[in-house]
Parts: structure tokens; C-alpha cells; sequence
């Protein structure tokens, strides 16, 4: 069974990659939202949530549709 130490460290590397790979991409939202990631953001109660540049709020990385590639 993996450590705690070990599980943490998997969880980090993983929003620092979610991080490299949002922050700064055009997004189309499920709601018709559109903009640039601006932050993204690891919630307890929802898992990873990200803000949108002009747009008030933060909403779950679930509801990207479309992502710049």
C-alpha cells in the first residue's frame, strides 16, 4: 500500500499539471461561457475548480467543453 506521503505527492503532481496545461488556454464552458483560464484551483468539496478572465466566479474543470489546443 502506497504511503500517505506517496498518495500526496500524486495528488500535487498532478494539479501542478493541470495547472501547466489550463492556466493561460481558451475554454468554451458547458454553460456558453467562453475566455482564458486565468487560476485554477484545488477545492475540497469539488475537486478542481478554475476562474475565467472577465468572468465572475469559479467553476468545476467538468463543465470545459472545449479547450484550446
Amino acid at each position: 500500500m502506497p504511503s500517505v506521503k506517496g498518495r500526496a505527492s500524486k495528488i500535487l503532481n498532478e494539479y501542478g499539471a493541470a495547472q501547466s496545461e489550463l492556466i493561460g488556454k481558451a475554454v468554451v464552458l458547458t454553460d456558453g461561457k467562453a475566455g482564458t483560464v486565468e487560476n485554477v484551483w484545488l477545492d475540497e468539496m469539488h475537486g478542481l475548480r478554475i476562474s475565467i478572465k472577465g468572468h465572475d466566479g469559479r467553476w468545476p474543470v467538468s463543465t470545459i467543453k472545449l479547450v484550446e489546443s
